[in-house]
């Protein structure tokens, strides 16, 4: 009661929040049945503004929360997402498209304005107080406070809470406030829609406005805010899955989305850090996070059992998964979900909590990478399974952060398009990639540590001519890369991309090494090996990376 009445006080007194009432701390039991029973919006392109949007399955409060978000928010709002430009960080912010400037004076009037449609309508308000970070550290204090249940749910699944002492919460802490129904109009709020993700960082607060209730714009919110503290701290903050051996031996994946970066770090003889947001600080890996937010669309149960099984435990969300046809959600096993099933978005996703892995790292920590692993999922069938990396080729391939996109994927994309995301994850790296370089580039030199730029694409041809490379080859190419294998093999020069492949690896066949011999047709190889190299020069070139310090590779 005191917290709720300390936290009902900071809100009022640092926003003016005084009409809504404030469900404050409550149990994931009781934000799953408020969900179920208050949650109301759109789910359908024209239907209803008030439909429902959270629903059990048949196994009730004792399975997952179904969440269905506004269909025109079915991933993150890139093009609906600012930073208010105040002076005080105006020259440390890498604007970009999906990072645009926010004037500052019309954010000091579209705040009170957001309060004041609260205070007015009186909304329930979910408040959950939680942490950004297990490092206690360097842990950021996190408050989300939201209209839906199932925002606070999905945050209590993926934050941690209670790390340490929060007594620090009302100076330096992060407030987000999420309110779908505050309809953005453009003439009034120099919005772009009628939604805005907006972050102050000198007043740490972000709003989510409008119909933007995807549930991982939440915790992408919060990830962009760490990646511009962390660095300003001398920490490095990164979009990677890491994870640890019985050895003692740690591990960090980079790689974006469909680059295997949570199948590769669920390593059954492993200890998982976590699968997507970390940092490398002064005495080692931690999470931000205390849960996973994996893609479901076409997941295979049988090669991924952690995610098919916790599909039924008690404490997740699935998002946007549609039911079976004829059959009410109340009626469904969870385990029955067509996973294959696009209709709603390819974006289909699991949030689930960490304790779901069988081998969790105790605190979500581990010590200083020996191995960093730059996941690219090449759709053209030319990158190498498997390149040993030098120090200039890192910062290179880490700036660069290749992967292709896929036909089908998006709206305009017929065929496997090159995708080039710095630091493998630009949109939430609210810093200059160099900054990130430079304290990667550090840490490697003092900690030793070894990488290897692993190809999870296609083999033997284009993607609808090849095929994916073997998830089981990529698994044993880890291994032997982690085990430290591959430290001192015979390797050969590509003589187009000038990387360095190993000519072995155990338990991989040697033919598939190298990737032109498995081709059928080497001279349409060496064609598109050159069309790709020439795409890497000139997206080099355009982003200036040369004048940060970065040598070019291929």
């Amino acid at each position: 009661m005191a917290r709720a009445s300390a936290a009902a006080d900071q809100l009022q007194r640092s926003f003016g929040i005084t009409g809504p009432d404030l469900a404050f701390g409550l149990t994931q039991d009781q934000l799953f049945d408020a969900a179920v029973a208050n949650d109301r919006g759109r789910v359908t392109i024209g239907g209803p503004s008030d439909a429902q949007k959270a629903f059990a399955t048949s196994l009730g409060v004792d399975g997952p929360l179904v969440f269905y978000t506004d269909p025109e928010c079915t991933g993150r709002p890139v093009n609906d997402t600012y930073c208010v430009d105040r002076e005080s960080v105006s020259d440390e912010v890498w604007w970009k498209d999906g990072f645009a400037k926010f004037a500052p004076a019309t954010f000091d009037e579209l705040l009170p304005r957001v309060v004041g449609h609260l205070n007015t309508t009186r909304p329930t308000l979910y408040v959950t107080d939680l942490f950004c970070g297990w490092d206690t550290k360097f842990a950021e204090p996190f408050r989300f406070v939201g209209e839906y249940a199932s925002h606070a749910y999905f945050c209590n699944v993926m934050f941690p809470s209670e790390i340490r002492d929060d007594s620090d919460r009302s100076d330096r802490g992060w407030t987000l406030i999420n309110v779908p129904s505050f309809i953005c109009d453009p003439a009034r709020d120099s919005t772009r829609s009628d939604r805005a993700v907006i972050i102050d960082i000198e007043g740490r607060v972000a709003l989510v406005l409008g119909p933007a209730d995807y549930c991982g714009v939440n915790k992408k919110t919060m990830f962009t805010v760490m990646n511009f503290v962390l660095p300003g701290e001398g920490q490095l903050s990164m979009h990677c899955s890491a994870n640890v051996g019985d050895d003692n031996e740690s591990a960090i994946l980079f790689g974006l989305s469909g680059t295997g970066k949570t199948t590769l770090s669920a390593d059954p003889d492993r200890q998982l850090i976590g699968d997507d947001e970390h940092v490398w600080t002064d005495t080692g890996v931690s999470n931000f996070e205390n849960g996973c937010y994996a893609k479901l669309i076409d997941l295979d149960k049988n090669d991924e059992p952690v995610i098919a099984a916790a599909l039924s435990m008690k404490g997740t969300l699935i998002e946007n998964v549609p039911g079976i046809p004829n059959r009410d959600l109340s009626d469904t096993r969870p385990d029955e979900f067509d996973l294959s099933d696009s209709s709603i978005t390819e974006n289909t996703r699991f949030a689930y909590p960490l304790t779901c892995n069988p081998n969790v790292a105790p605190g979500a920590t581990g010590p200083h990478p020996d191995t960093i692993v730059l996941l690219t999922a090449d759709a053209f069938g030319v990158l190498p399974p498997v390149s040993i990396l030098d120090h200039d080729e890192v910062m290179y391939h880490f700036v660069m952060g290749f992967t292709s996109k896929l036909a089908g994927t998006e709206v305009g994309v017929v065929e496997p398009e090159p995708s080039f995301s710095s630091c493998f994850g630009a949109p939430f790296m609210s810093r200059r990639p160099s900054v990130y370089a430079e304290l990667l580039a550090d840490r490697m030199q003092r900690h030793h540590t070894r990488c290897v730029l692993l190809n999870t694409g296609w083999t033997g041809g284009a993607y609808g001519v090849g095929k994916r490379m073997s998830l089981r080859y990529t698994r044993a190419i880890l291994r032997a890369a982690l085990a430290g294998e591959l430290d001192n093999t015979e390797v050969v020069e590509h003589p187009i991309l000038g990387l360095k492949m190993p000519v072995s690896c155990p338990g991989v066949p040697s033919e598939i090494l190298s990737p032109r011999t498995t081709w059928s047709d080497t001279e349409a190889y060496d064609v598109a090996a050159i069309a790709l190299r020439d795409r890497f020069r000139r997206r080099f070139e355009s982003q200036g990376y040369r004048s940060r310090g970065i040598k070019a590779a291929i």
